[in-house]
């Protein structure tokens, strides 16, 4: 089983309609990860590079493992959510009782 679809005889036939929710699905959580990956692993990678520029009176390398980082990851899931439930809502997915 890849990405949660079946293989094989028995293999579920999604609609064109379920096929371009499930790409714009995984496009967006792709993009997601890679700024998830920038943030986590390369902003550290060059912490003493990124320490020669100064944000908000400390160094950027400094202020993003302390702080920024975390910012980033809450904007990430506020986006996330915020994207899938306007994607339910055009593909009329959405559970029953959610606004």
């Amino acid at each position: 089983m890849i990405l949660g679809v079946e293989s094989g005889p028995h293999q579920m036939q999604l609609s064109a309609e379920q096929k371009e929710y499930w790409h714009r699905n995984l496009r967006v959580t792709i993009l997601l990860l890679a700024v998830w990956f920038v943030v986590t692993f390369v902003m550290g990678y060059f912490a003493r590079e990124l320490n020669t520029i100064t944000f908000l009176g400390f160094p950027l390398g400094f202020y993003m493992s302390a702080q920024g980082s975390l910012i980033v990851y809450v904007a990430i899931i506020g986006y996330y959510a915020h994207y899938m439930n306007r994607l339910d809502d055009a593909y009329g997915d959405r559970e029953h009782g959610d606004k």
